[in-house]
């Protein structure tokens, strides 16, 4: 599912927004990075009640089981697909630093 759950709220993405925000401006989503593109996990794990994702990170079971073994373009597709999810775009303007 890549819709975000009704649970979600502003305050629940501000979070993740931010990560991800940061880590742009990094340059850690640039294809030409040599950086490890980090995790977006943020310590909020828990899944959503319907089971699609973690509330914290918006990764799927699947996206949190693969995150180890992928490379810097599955992981740039991971936080694609989150973003998404997450309502957020990606990759997030290097000058935005958080959500209001």
């Amino acid at each position: 599912m890549d819709t975000i759950p009704e649970s979600n709220s502003e305050d629940a993405i501000k979070p993740i927004a931010t990560r991800a925000s940061l880590l742009s401006a990094a340059g850690y989503f640039d294809e030409e990075s040599d950086e490890v593109v980090p995790s977006p996990c943020i310590s909020v794990c828990r899944m959503a009640d319907d089971g699609s994702s973690c509330q914290g990170c918006f990764r799927t079971i699947a996206e949190i089981r693969a995150w180890a073994g992928a490379d810097a373009a599955q992981r740039r597709a991971i936080w694609a697909q989150l973003s998404l999810r997450a309502g957020i775009p990606f990759p997030p303007p290097a000058s935005v630093q958080a959500l209001p």
